[in-house]
């Protein structure tokens, strides 16, 4: 039995196993380093998210931003009329994956030599600009 949660074209649940339902919604790299953007850096623009050191393309970004929103993980809202422009903000569901983000870091720090190991409290608080 295939549960699905969200309805994109490209997207649809593969079975009812949370881990599986997750990587459904996260699972590539493109993907949870935009959120990692969002959450920890306060980016919301498409041009601050394109100048991330990844070099995420931008069909990708454009695809994964259309696959957040459509999970409802993000939301797009118009900053300007002409041309339209818009800017996008994590919802709760997207705040609330700080906690997998925090693991993912602290895994990194661990098992990876040379990876960043974050200032104390970086993680647990909203970006402030």
């Amino acid at each position: 039995m295939v549960k699905k949660t969200y309805d994109t074209e490209n997207a649809c649940l593969r079975s009812m196993c949370p881990v599986s339902s997750v990587l459904d919604i996260l699972g590539d790299k493109w993907t949870i380093l935009v959120v990692r953007d969002m959450l920890l850096l306060g980016k919301r623009l498409y041009s601050e998210l394109i100048d991330s050191p990844e070099n995420i393309p931008t069909n990708i970004l454009a695809d994964r931003l259309k696959r957040l929103e459509a999970a409802g993980v993000i939301e797009r809202l118009p900053y300007q009329e002409k041309p339209v422009r818009y800017e996008y903000r994590l919802t709760q569901k997207g705040e609330d994956i700080r906690p997998l983000i925090k693991e993912l870091v602290a895994w990194g720090n661990k098992y990876i030599e040379g990876t960043i190991v974050p200032p104390e409290g970086f993680l647990d608080k909203p970006y402030q600009t």
